[in-house]
């Protein structure tokens, strides 16, 4: 199963289209997908939704070997996305993924039978905002532990890396068991020593059944992964999953399968993984 376990990360700060060449590469998506990137305004948004669905049908085509043309991805009512295909991925008793962006940079990781959740954190604040007003505009969301140790943890700059770290740990829980953005994030408490051997409350009670990681990307960014048990997934994405019950042994192989690092893709390689040869993207730098 461990094919299945895939981390993919791509800088969008190197890549600097043309309208017209943003527009040939959008023009490879199906064509109900496209709408997802062009409701965005500002053209760095659009980048990132572009990016994101790459990362998405180019991770199961080679992970699972679905041509290009026949992948269905679909979205729950939360919004999060699913692989639609009827008995796709028989490999794999439960894939699954998560994409997110924030910043610079897009990422993709997707797991073989357990939950997974993805975010990226990139450390700014709004400008005309000290740190301390910043985030005391989450502190509903944090248990008295995970604040004091925010609000202690030194400099500016160190309140808001620790800041970030506890938000982004939040963030890829809730996306891995498809509910909404900040719903229940002041339901899961974090512990950990020195952010490794990261463990969980839920609702105040320890559980064995997730693991985290976290994972600095560069350039003041962050991410995390979540990886738990498919019951916990909400009702509307449990349905999407092949399964949500597997026994003790079956869970335990999914949940300690080893993590793996992210790899650092291109838009040129992502589009060749799809179309199987060479693909010139102008605008790329790392293509002159």
């Amino acid at each position: 199963m461990e094919k299945g376990v895939q981390r993919w990360v791509v800088d969008i700060s190197k890549w600097d289209p043309s309208p017209h060449d943003f527009c040939s590469v959008l023009s490879l998506l199906p064509q109900h997908q496209r709408s997802f990137v062009t409701r965005f305004v500002r053209m760095e948004d659009r980048k990132r939704a572009l990016v994101s669905q790459l990362l998405q049908y180019a991770l199961v085509h080679e992970v699972l070997g679905i041509p290009f043309d026949e992948i269905t991805i679909n979205r729950t009512l939360e919004g999060k996305p699913y692989l639609g295909n009827d008995n796709a991925g028989l490999e794999f008793p439960n894939f699954n993924f998560n994409v997110s962006h924030h910043g610079d940079y897009v990422a993709i990781a997707s797991e073989p039978l357990c939950l997974v959740g993805l975010d990226i954190v990139s450390y700014d604040i709004p400008p005309k905002e000290t740190v301390l007003e910043f985030i005391q505009n989450f502190s509903s969301y944090f248990s008295s532990l995970e604040w004091d140790n925010i609000v202690n943890a030194g400099s500016c700059d160190g309140i808001l890396t620790e800041f970030y770290r506890y938000w982004c740990l939040k963030e890829a829980y809730v996306k891995a068991i498809g509910s909404g953005l900040a719903y229940g994030l002041d339901k899961v408490e974090f512990l950990h020593t020195r952010w490794t051997n990261i463990s969980v409350k839920i609702n105040g009670e320890d559980t064995r059944e997730w693991r985290f990681w976290l994972f600095e990307l560069g350039k003041g960014h962050w991410a995390s992964i979540a990886r738990g048990h498919p019951r916990s997934a909400t009702e509307s994405y449990r349905k999407t999953l092949q399964g949500s019950e597997f026994n003790l042994e079956e869970y335990h192989k999914g949940l300690h399968l080893p993590n793996v690092d992210f790899v650092s893709r291109t838009i040129e390689e992502l589009i060749s993984v799809l179309h199987g040869e060479a693909y010139k993207i102008p605008g790329d730098e790392r293509n002159t």
